[in-house]
């Protein structure tokens, strides 16, 4: 499954759930958690049920639901599950075990877990190896770990992240493919900022997450491209496959003035596999 792309839709809007289909996101998650008021959870669960329903095979539908100490959970899933999505994401998430809970709630759904937003959880980064064939992929978030510590936020003047909260994203991306998992990396807030959007999902394709998740429609098209290997990328990741294809046996290769060798190959297949979408 193809997940360059995850935009948030809150539960309770469904004129922008229709909206949200021509964006061209892989998948939308439809929010029942942090864009819906406590008042209005319950027409969230029945405008997203219904649109569950109405929308199935258009697009990928993820329903992120209440974290499972919230009161609202159990009432999330009797309306969501019927309703068939996708995918679920579990906010504040704190490994395996979590992951466990809401499987065995939710009938075998397929998780993605938000896998940074307690201090707890980040000591639980490497257990999800063991609930893998449970998991859509791993993702993380940035303004919740540092409201559970009283930080003061967890980026600088520049808009960088400080190194706690580099640190979890690090682990986050590393737990994913320890899982052998999608590493979704997290929302860029700063919705006006195409500049910084673009030069941060190109940092995130680099450090080797598979996409990331949106919070506007605007940010659909840059996410897209920064996950989408370029025709020279591809050209090249060819040309390392068919050097290597025509020289069985050999473990290291002269390639266009450079030595390559089995991590070569490895990062070429890897490339050719995201142009078909795994």
């Amino acid at each position: 499954m193809r997940l360059r792309s995850l935009l948030f839709v809150p539960g309770d809007r469904p004129d922008r759930m229709e909206k949200a289909i021509g964006y061209g996101a892989d998948a939308l998650i439809l929010d029942l958690e942090d864009s819906v008021t406590p008042e209005r959870k319950a027409a969230a669960r029945l405008a997203t049920a219904a649109f569950l329903g109405q929308t199935k095979g258009r697009t990928k539908l993820f329903v992120r639901v209440n974290s499972l100490n919230s009161a609202f959970l159990e009432d999330d899933l009797s309306v969501i599950l019927e309703a068939k999505p996708d995918g679920l994401v579990l906010p504040k998430a704190e490994g395996a075990s979590s992951v466990n809970a809401l499987s065995t709630l939710a009938s075998g759904t397929p998780i993605l877990p938000i896998v940074t937003e307690t201090p707890t959880a980040v000591f639980q980064l490497g257990t999800y190896q063991s609930v893998k064939e449970k998991l859509l992929g791993l993702t993380w978030g940035a303004e919740d770990l540092p409201a559970e510590i009283g930080a003061l936020g967890a980026r600088d003047k520049t808009g960088r992240y400080t190194p706690p909260y580099e640190l979890v994203r690090s682990l986050t991306l590393f737990g994913a493919h320890a899982a052998g998992v999608a590493a979704i990396d997290t929302v860029y807030p700063d919705i006006a900022d195409d500049v910084g959007l673009t030069a941060y999902a190109r940092r995130a394709r680099f450090d080797g997450f598979h996409g990331m998740m949106a919070i506007h429609p605007s940010q659909i098209g840059p996410i897209n491209l920064a996950f989408t290997p370029t025709p020279e990328e591809l050209a090249e990741a060819q040309a390392i496959v068919d050097a290597f294809a025509a020289n069985p046996g050999k473990g290291a290769l002269n390639h266009r003035g450079r030595m390559i060798d089995a991590p070569h190959l490895k990062s070429a297949r890897r490339i050719l596999g995201y142009s078909e979408g795994s």
